[in-house]
């Protein structure tokens, strides 16, 4: 697949047809290492499945465009993860999500729901789902910690630059989100038991 078509921006063409082909060749290297992860990772934040695809997408083609300000201070692994939070925090940070998905969350909370009961709807879920549900209700700040370490497998140290923030801001916010996860999944299994 030839990714300069994708591009619409401009951009400074490799000198030559061999790096041109180089660059095509990491792009794809990178969709496929990196592709379900970032997906999942965008879907973190954005939860809409076609939203975390476009910015997954979004987030190689700027890759791609900006790779020749690539520093190398950093993994590849780690200045995607970080191309793609900023596009996630771009969008939900947009006008468009205030203005019509807030509005229209609201519009559907008065909507009577389908289920009888909270409990039977999490006794339905399996064990795996359930703590997916408890992490995606985690404030952003601590739901990117606990996706970027547990399941992308991250060190304090790749978070901290990729959060852009100190290595011991990362494991504060670590401690605090596992705090509040053990409070959300202990409250909400003593409810259960009740």
């Amino acid at each position: 697949m030839r990714w300069d078509k994708l591009i619409h921006k401009q951009r400074s063409l490799p000198a030559n047809h061999e790096e041109t082909a180089d660059m095509n060749q990491r792009v794809e290297s990178w969709i496929h290492n990196y592709g379900h992860d970032l997906k999942w990772l965008a879907y973190s934040y954005v939860k809409d499945h076609s939203l975390a695809e476009d910015i997954t997408q979004e987030a190689f083609i700027k890759a791609y465009q900006k790779f020749s300000t690539f520093k190398e201070q950093s993994s590849e692994k780690t200045w995607l993860y970080k191309i793609t939070i900023n596009l996630c925090k771009d969008y939900l940070k947009s006008s468009y999500m205030k203005r019509v998905v807030k509005k229209g969350a609201e519009m559907f909370r008065s909507l009577p729901s389908d289920q009888s009961t909270p409990e039977e709807y999490v006794v339905n879920l399996s064990e795996d789902e359930e703590l997916l549900q408890h992490v995606l209700r985690l404030e952003s700040k601590y739901r990117e910690i606990i996706i970027l370490y547990y399941f992308e497998e991250f060190d304090t140290k790749e978070l901290a630059e990729v959060i852009q923030a100190s290595p011991n801001t990362v494991k504060t916010r670590l401690r605090r989100a596992r705090q509040l996860l053990q409070k959300q999944m202990t409250s909400e299994g003593g409810t259960r038991n009740e």
